[in-house]
């Protein structure tokens, strides 16, 4: 019997395909990335029309050898591998190592279920040997700027710093909001509201819409205040009355843009998060007596389409579930994105057998809430429209001789929801200044019908700067500027802030200081990396060379020569932040000498004037260092009061010759019993603070709130 070798990027795809194959096949995953630019050079030949050197990557040896070994012994190899320009380059790398190229062949699974799998293997493809080539030019692109630009960052502000093709300019979005918010100059304008009663007693809303057929434009407090002492005499009449019928469209299916976008707003998840959970629902989840199956399609796509086979099956689930009248005539069409992959689908449940109510026992909850918001939104995007009846009355409300005796006009909006259509299953999530205004319905009103006036209420409003940009809003400038991949946002986002070039806070990234002059020395130096609508280009022309319409070495060529001439002005003339030293009136706690500002790996610190003769720095927010009354237990030294990750926690103030830390007690004994134990101070991953013993993990005693002193047992009440 003739034996095939499968080879996936993940175990947890191979358990899933196993129970597909059958016999004659053996599964087996790569582990991701076999091969790749080598850590410590640049393994880029520029003489050679940039030549890369591709070395295994160090853990990955006795994975090469066992695929070596697996691949003697069949007569096929499928190369099973994610399907998109990074998963083709895995298995582009896998075939020049396996070298056995008459076994191989390409498979692409964009969702694993038996059917798709099984219909893959019986229809194998070549190698995109375009899409490696996009891959390859792309990877180039990233190791010349990473490692030409981030040895100058080492050399003029500190160690470990970094610069990115991409990450960078997207750090440039972050800077030009945090300008606009900063530079922001606010308007007042005043509104005036009008609460007002029908002859039946029924009470309502409307506001000043116009004076004199203009719109109402109220600047200042004084002419709100004269307006509304004028108005209070005057008749309050209901004019046009207009009703008329509004849609509100079914949402496109998710792309991984839209998935990343919705699922921060949703449910709070991280992009990072969102595409780690996603990829666990695509590889396959163990599903009661299914055993492991895949739930949903790829993840990575930026296509709207969806198969017409699963579009029926949709359309008769909706028929059979809801009813007639939430099936559209026919079924939704989604227009395409420029230089979307089209063969690609959107991302949707493999089959809608599995609801999610039916499988969430089977599911972790991070998973089951990720699987319930693709699914609800894969089904309202084949749905009908919600349908609203929107009613908009106009009051004439006399004149005011404060505004040139102009007729005010006030208006009511109201809104009911006459059929849900989509809504029945989902509603869009937005973001908080995107929030739309509570619309109720009006009461019934007649045209020439006297409203009695209860109250006039002017309100002051300021312009709103622009918000800072939540991980949501970020996703969406990065795709609406072309700046990276859907596919890559998730790692931007978490490279940015892992290199603490941003700082989230309540789901907002700020950048910190560190960030901001990390990329104000960038822009400065390297103005056509770092230009937007350079950077999108580049990404188009990737997407050109992967169409076979551009060659990459021509691309390479043209980026490479102005970016070396670049550095080579940036090695010279950038700004040296490391010989900066700012003097400042804070004395050293160790020897009394004046310290000053510096800058390193995390920003700008406190150091000793006369270093090296003294080494002691502290953070520059530290401000006053607080000295505790305990002394090192090493050395004798005073310790101080220092912030870390996980709370507030003592350190010899003698360090880095001493270090000596413990953590922060707060001279409580461990109230659990026959426990000699100390409360300690800590901090939760995301920053909430909690009690716990110094005797963990022997005591387990655990409290959200900080316990008082235990009093001696004699004197306890007892009962």
């Amino acid at each position: 019997m003739k034996k095939s070798l499968v080879i996936v990027e993940s175990p947890a795809k191979t358990r899933t395909i196993t129970k597909f194959l059958g016999k004659g096949y053996v599964a087996k995953s790569s582990y991701g990335h076999v091969r790749d630019l080598p850590k410590k050079e640049m393994g880029i030949d520029f003489e050679k029309n940039f030549k890369p050197t591709y070395k295994i990557i160090p853990n990955k040896s006795k994975v090469i050898k066992e695929l070596k070994k697996e691949a003697k012994d069949v007569d096929t190899i499928f190369l099973a591998t994610d399907p998109d320009r990074e998963g083709e380059a895995i298995s582009w790398h896998l075939a020049e190592m396996l070298k056995m190229p008459s076994k191989i062949k390409r498979a692409i699974f964009y969702e694993i279920t038996k059917e798709k799998v099984l219909d893959a293997i019986a229809h194998p493809q070549a190698i995109d040997t375009n899409k490696v080539l996009s891959q390859q030019a792309r990877r180039i692109l990233d190791r010349m700027v990473g490692y030409k630009i981030s040895p100058i960052l080492w050399k003029k502000i500190g160690r470990g710093l970094s610069a990115g093709r991409v990450q960078s300019v997207a750090m440039r979005l972050i800077l030009e909001r945090e300008e606009k918010i900063k530079g922001f100059i606010p308007e007042e304008s005043w509104t005036i509201q009008a609460l007002l009663k029908t002859q039946k007693d029924a009470e309502f809303e409307a506001r000043l819409f116009k004076i004199n057929e203009k719109k109402a434009e109220i600047k200042k407090e004084a002419d709100a205040a004269k307006i509304v002492s004028e108005l209070k005499g005057c008749d309050f009449i209901a004019g046009d009355i207009e009703k008329k019928e509004q849609k509100r469209n079914a949402p496109a299916p998710f792309t991984t843009s839209l998935l990343q976008q919705e699922s921060a707003r949703k449910l709070g998840f991280t992009a990072y998060r969102t595409m780690r959970v996603a990829q666990q629902l695509y590889e396959g989840m163990e599903v009661g007596d299914e055993g492991p199956t895949g739930l949903i399609t790829y993840m990575r796509t930026d296509s709207f389409r969806i198969n017409s086979d699963f579009q029926n099956e949709a359309r008769t689930y909706i028929k059979d579930k809801f009813g007639t009248n939430f099936l559209p005539e026919k079924p939704n069409y989604f227009p395409p994105r420029k230089g979307a992959q089209e063969a690609h689908e959107a991302i949707r449940p493999t089959s809608l057998k599995r609801p999610p109510e039916v499988i969430k026992e089977h599911l972790n909850p991070e998973q089951w809430k990720l699987y319930d918001l693709i699914w609800r939104r894969f089904l309202a995007s084949q749905m009908t429209p919600a349908i609203f009846d929107e009613t908009i009355v106009l009051i004439s409300a006399g004149s005011c001789p404060s505004t040139g005796s102009g007729l005010c006009t006030f208006r009511a909006r109201g809104q009911v929801a006459r059929f849900s259509g989509f809504m029945a299953v989902y509603e869009e999530g937005r973001e908080d200044e995107e929030k739309e205004g509570k619309k109720d319905g009006l009461p019934l009103l007649n045209t020439g019908e006297k409203l009695l006036l209860l109250k006039l209420i002017p309100e002051q409003h300021f312009t709103k700067p622009p918000a800072p940009y939540s991980e949501a809003m970020l996703v969406k400038a990065l795709e609406e500027e072309g700046i990276g991949r859907p596919s890559t946002y998730a790692t931007i986002i978490h490279t940015i802030e892992e290199r603490e070039y941003v700082k989230r806070v309540k789901r907002k990234l700020y950048p910190t200081e560190l960030g901001l002059t990390v990329t104000e020395l960038l822009i400065d130096n390297f103005p056509k990396v770092m230009d937007i609508k350079f950077t999108a280009n580049l990404e188009n022309q990737l997407d050109t060379i992967e169409e076979g319409k551009e060659d990459w070495v021509e691309m390479l060529r043209d980026f490479y020569t102005p970016f070396i001439e670049a550095v080579k002005k940036a090695e010279k003339e950038m700004k040296d932040l490391k010989k900066e030293r700012v003097e400042t009136d804070v004395k050293c706690l160790r020897c009394g000498e004046p310290m000053v500002m510096r800058w390193g790996r995390h920003g700008k610190f406190l150091a000793c004037s006369v270093y090296p003769k003294c080494r002691y720095t502290q953070a520059l927010e530290e401000g006053e260092v607080e000295q505790s009354e305990l002394k090192c237990k090493e050395c004798g030294g005073t310790l101080l009061v220092k912030n870390g990750r996980f709370g507030r926690f003592l350190a010899c103030i003698r360090y880095p010759e001493c270090k000596f830390t413990q953590p922060m007690e707060i001279g409580v004994k461990c109230p659990k019993e026959n426990c000699e134990g100390e409360v300690i101070e800590r901090r939760t991953k995301r920053g909430r603070a909690f009690y716990g013993c110094n005797k963990f993990p022997k005591c387990d005693f655990f409290s959200w709130q900080k316990p008082g002193a235990v009093l001696p047992e004699k004197n306890v009440e007892k009962g």
